[in-house]
């Protein structure tokens, strides 16, 4: 039976953090199980004190969200696995690697990760990004013999300021529409705010950290650190080319990019309704990233010695990675999705919606203290836009720049109960602590300079 009026949901939000971190922390328990206890332990909170939760929901509704979760980066991470997989060993992360630095040099090759990064997130998700770089950062580091927390930072802050500020990328795109702000200038000023977001978190914070955190390379995806270091040895001439190293990463962002045009300015040309069907299915990232592995997979059979019944062996190893690093990256989700039920999102919002401070700030905090009580940054991003919509007529400058407040806010400090934290951690071959030195510190640090950055906008040229 539920008590309502007993319960505020920061109740069950500090259980649940202070149970996560004594799990996981303290106890060190396999991640995977720890999460499944939080989450589980959440779920009887929520029990006792939500209305219209039961204690089977608490079994029932954990379930499904570890279901749902598992529903939306399942496939991709199994494939991810794959592809990384098969361009480590097939020397095609290598070719790609040498590629790059002939290009910027050796001692910029952040640089090019950056970039990569960056450039890539705009049209494919950042799940999806990362899954295809940090295959590429593990080898950067295998050949330069170090700065592979300099190589992680990069990856991650270029795909994650773009996931928050640029359109069509799903979530600035959702909030732009909810505001009411042109697509036109908020990519534009989204482009904007995040190169300065960008620098700072994976250039100047990147570069830090590396000279004070030494993040080995670890064995993970079915890689081994011994594979890497041999692959990185070999003459250019045993490697494959650069087209056909390159294929499985244009393949995917070329095939999940297809979708993102065709839907966006299919209602200009009417023309293209007919093609819609065909890269709606081929622009499904499960899809895409099946067709990327396939193209990876059979790479690797032609420049390994391998035959085919080890190189079948090879890739189940492969999954068996995947699947692990799946399970414990749809279970984080499931917990933060347990604190959301507590109501804590709306909770806080109600709390800041009449706080006294301007209203980019305001649209700020609320997005970020959401973000940091249940974890995800879309779900932060969307409470945000909702409480502040009927507020965008009071601006004095583009709402825009309201779309850029939401957005850093939504990308603050992503920990234990966010799924992109546990998928970070394991396919980077990360800890705990070093994914709380980079990843949760950049993300951090991305939110505070991107409010900076739309408020000094903003005062420059508002636009209004």
């Amino acid at each position: 039976m539920a008590i309502e009026f007993a319960h505020s949901p920061l109740i069950t939000f500090v259980a649940g953090l202070v149970l996560v971190v004594l799990l996981l922390a303290i106890w060190d328990l396999p991640a995977f199980v720890g999460l499944a206890i939080a989450a589980f332990s959440v779920g009887l909170i929520n029990a006792v004190f939500v209305g219209d939760f039961t204690l089977g929901d608490a079994a029932t509704r954990t379930a499904s969200a570890f279901g749902d979760n598992m529903a939306g980066i399942g496939i991709p991470i199994l494939m991810a696995a794959i592809i990384g997989k098969s361009m480590l060993e097939s020397g095609a992360a290598q070719r790609i690697v040498r590629g790059f630095q002939s290009v910027v040099g050796e001692d910029n090759s952040d640089f090019a990760l950056w970039g990569s990064s960056a450039v890539l997130a705009i049209p494919v998700f950042f799940d999806s990004v990362f899954y295809l770089l940090a295959p590429l950062a593990r080898s950067m580091r295998a050949r330069v013999g170090k700065n592979y927390t300099l190589y992680i930072v990069a990856v991650g802050a270029g795909g994650a300021t773009a996931h928050v500020f640029v359109p069509p990328t799903p979530g600035p795109l959702a909030v732009a529409d909810q505001i009411g702000a042109s697509l036109g200038l908020t990519m534009l000023i989204g482009v904007a705010v995040a190169i300065p977001s960008a620098v700072t978190s994976g250039l100047v914070y990147g570069r830090w950290i590396n000279g004070r955190l030494d993040i080995p390379l670890r064995d993970t995806m079915g890689t081994t650190t011994e594979e890497l270091k041999e692959r990185a040895k070999r003459d250019t001439d045993t490697l494959p080319g650069i087209f056909e190293s390159a294929l499985p990463i244009v393949l995917a962002v070329v095939l999940v990019a297809s979708f993102t045009i065709v839907d966006g300015i299919g209602e200009w040309y009417p023309v293209l309704s007919t093609i819609t069907p065909v890269v709606a299915f081929i622009g499904d990232k499960n899809v895409a990233l099946t067709i990327a592995a396939i193209a990876a997979a059979l790479t690797y059979l032609r420049w390994s010695n391998l035959s085919r019944s080890l190189w079948e062996d090879e890739l189940t190893e492969a999954l068996k990675s995947g699947g692990n690093i799946a399970a414990i990256t749809a279970m984080g989700g499931a917990f933060g999705g347990m604190l959301a039920v507590s109501g804590i999102g709306s909770y806080i919002a109600n709390g800041l919606e009449g706080i006294g401070i301007g209203l980019l700030v305001t649209a700020w905090l609320i997005a970020a203290i959401v973000r940091i009580a249940q974890g995800s940054a879309t779900a932060a991003m969307l409470t945000a836009a909702g409480i502040m919509a009927p507020m965008a007529g009071q601006l004095s400058v583009h709402p825009a720049y309201l779309v850029m407040a939401i957005g850093a806010g939504g990308n603050i400090c992503s920990w234990y109960n966010d799924s992109g934290f546990w998928l970070v951690k394991e396919i980077g071959g990360l800890t705990q602590a070093e994914t709380l030195k980079t990843w949760t510190v950049l993300t951090t640090i991305i939110s505070v300079t991107g409010l900076v950055s739309a408020v000094v906008f903003s005062t420059i040229l508002p636009l209004a």
